[in-house]
């Protein structure tokens, strides 16, 4: 019952801060602080919470063959993922074609200022550099900056170690076991304050753009969202197909964190959540530990899908044409470039302007997207976190260790649950019913006497 009143309660913050930042806007942007306090009560658990379950995990596993080859299968379903999300996000851009009839007279020079200085930024030097960048010179820093890939190559070779150590090892094993419960239950006491930063994240997003540019951007805005949606349907089925699980018991299990992830529009504030709730769904605690953060770098789905569509829309309302090898190159650079770049703010758009300025292209799109960004990035977050939720369930099948049983238990769980939340709000109608009858006879009574 906990965890639906939670969902309930964040529901709840989120429509009080539309209506807020609707109503009352100067109010609504005053309450961006309280998604600020709950975003960074989120960034300190990470890095310990990353720490102790990959390290338990792996050491538990105590296989470095097996590790290798999760790896690599990992790593191919990541690019497949992203593959399909650029043919769905081209496709949809080419049909619906966003770009085309837009005015441009709403484009102020002080967005084309912003636009350009995004251009000038390097999120990479080169592959090499990024691949560079991988390996931490201080997990300290690491962690301090929240880069979640460091974390997991540190933790990856602490756990061998551990595992190297042997008997000796095993008090260590103990102390991060032990670790990865208290920070388990330090993300539920933390999470007890998502509503307050739902409602403030969202209350702040409404009264800095207003509900009024939903109809100016209609357009692009529902070509993002008809993309991502028909990228979680296809992806959804196949995998559940695979695996041998409800849509609806994968989509109700995540349906928490995803929630927190599109009101928030960070995927971090869902991560510790998601990764506990995918454990208790079924899969194991290493490949949960390896394949989520991993997803954080190499497999962002929506951002991915976002990149393809916003391009044509950025090629389609400056009036250009591009051949469809024109096209694929572009893809191909954008599918690269976005790799290894999650901690970047505004990261897709940095990512967008980087590439139309580097093949010569107008930058009036990426200025028009700007204005919109956040209510954009709100799909396109939640679709990163379902997307690296599935590719656990994916990766636990394809490696047999998917825990059917646990999956069972999870659902009766919450059936369980919902009955017993159907019997208390049953009762508590018969009780009021009961107590309105007698009142009325004792009415009744009074009367005759």
């Amino acid at each position: 019952m906990k965890t639906s009143k939670l969902t309930l309660y964040i529901f709840l913050g989120l429509l009080l801060g539309i209506f807020v930042g609707w109503r009352f806007p100067e109010f609504g942007k005053q309450m961006q602080p309280l998604a600020h306090i709950f975003l960074n009560m989120i960034k300190m658990i990470i890095a310990p919470l990353l720490f102790s379950v990959v390290v338990t995990g792996i050491a538990s596993h105590g296989n470095i063959k097996a590790l290798g080859k999760l790896g690599a299968k990992t790593l191919f379903y990541f690019a497949a993922a992203t593959s399909l999300a650029l043919v769905i996000g081209l496709t949809v851009g080419l049909v619906f074609k966003p770009g085309h009839s837009f005015g441009t007279s709403a484009v102020s020079q002080n967005m084309m200022d912003t636009v350009s200085n995004m251009a000038s930024q390097n999120v990479h030097e080169s592959v090499s550099a990024m691949f560079v960048n991988i390996v931490p010179t201080s997990i300290v820093k690491s962690m301090a900056n929240g880069d979640l890939l460091q974390i997991v190559v540190f933790s990856i070779f602490f756990a061998l170690a551990l595992c190297a150590a042997g008997e000796k090892g095993k008090p260590i094993l103990n102390c991060v076991s032990s670790l990865t419960e208290i920070m388990f239950k330090f993300t539920q006491i933390v999470m007890n304050f998502a509503p307050i930063g739902v409602f403030g994240a969202i209350s702040y997003t409404i009264a800095e753009s207003g509900l009024g540019i939903m109809v100016n951007y209609a357009k692009i805005i529902g070509s993002l969202y008809l993309a991502l949606v028909l990228f979680l349907f296809i992806v959804l089925n196949i995998v559940c197909r695979i695996v041998g699980i409800s849509v609806i018991s994968l989509l109700r299990a995540i349906r928490e964190p995803a929630l927190l992830a599109f009101t928030t529009s960070t995927s971090e504030a869902a991560l510790p959540q998601a990764m506990k709730i995918m454990e208790n769904f079924g899969v194991s605690k290493n490949i949960v530990g390896f394949v989520m953060p991993t997803g954080y770098t190499f497999n962002l789905d929506g951002s991915t899908l976002y990149l393809a569509l916003a391009m044509l829309f950025s090629v389609q309302i400056a009036g250009l044409e591009v051949n469809t090898l024109e096209l694929l190159f572009l893809m191909g650079t954008l599918m690269l470039t976005s790799k290894g770049i999650a901690g970047v703010p505004r990261v897709a758009l940095v990512v967008l302007a980087g590439t139309l300025s580097g093949f010569g292209y107008p930058l009036i799109g990426v200025a028009i997207l700007l204005g919109v960004d956040q209510i954009l990035d709100m799909g396109r977050t939640t679709v990163n976190l379902i997307g690296n939720c599935i590719a656990t369930v994916i990766i636990a099948k394809w490696e047999n260790e998917f825990n059917y049983t646990k999956m069972e238990e999870f659902n009766r769980q919450y059936e369980k649950e919902k009955n017993t939340g159907l019997n208390i709000c049953n009762n508590e109608i018969l009780s009021q019913i009961n107590i309105e009858d007698h009142s009325d006879f004792g009415a009744i009574e009074s009367r005759e006497h």
